[in-house]
């Protein structure tokens, strides 16, 4: 089962470390991938052929994988949003409960160190339709319990960043 994320792994091209102006590139590119290279080119200090020719090396080294559509939930009246914790009998990470990939719904599948063996970060479009996933869970051989979590509201929501933290700020006690 780790030829799965292993094959993930080895997509990547081994190639030069990002720079800041990738990071500056990446960073424009996440906020809309359409930006003509022109555009892009100007926002980061670029010609548009220098800028096109750092996204094709960008593309090549898998530090972009897709570029993709972010879709509305509501548009598609996947409207509640749940993460659900599943133990397991196990290390967890077997084919049956992968298998859960071809629900829609399943939008991320993560195994996890601490209480839990998996995490599931699903969006359904009603409490039925979570309880009909679950129940498919619970049929999974191997799945021991689940634990889910409704989120009532979202802060904060986006994808990966390019930028790092170099110095995270003392906590300050009160």
């Amino acid at each position: 089962m780790d030829q799965n994320t292993d094959d993930v792994r080895r997509k990547r091209l081994p190639e030069r470390d990002l720079d800041a102006m990738d990071r500056k590139l990446l960073g424009v590119l996440v906020e809309d991938a359409t930006t003509s290279y022109a555009e892009l080119g100007q926002r980061v200090g670029l010609s548009p052929p220098a800028a096109h020719e750092r996204v094709k090396r960008l593309r090549r080294s898998g530090a972009i994988r897709s570029v993709a559509a972010l879709i509305d939930p509501e548009a598609v009246g996947k409207t509640l949003l749940a993460f659900v914790h599943v133990d397991t009998t196990g290390w967890g990470k077997t084919q049956a409960l992968l298998a859960i990939e071809e629900y829609p719904e399943v939008e991320e599948i993560h195994s996890v160190a601490g209480d839990t063996c998996m995490l599931l970060k699903v969006r359904t479009e009603s409490t039925h339709a979570l309880e009909g996933l679950l129940a498919r869970l619970y049929d999974t051989p191997g799945v021991k319990a689940t634990r889910s979590y409704v989120v009532l509201s979202t802060y904060l929501e986006r994808p990966v960043q390019p930028g790092t933290t170099s110095e995270w700020p003392a906590v300050v006690k009160s």
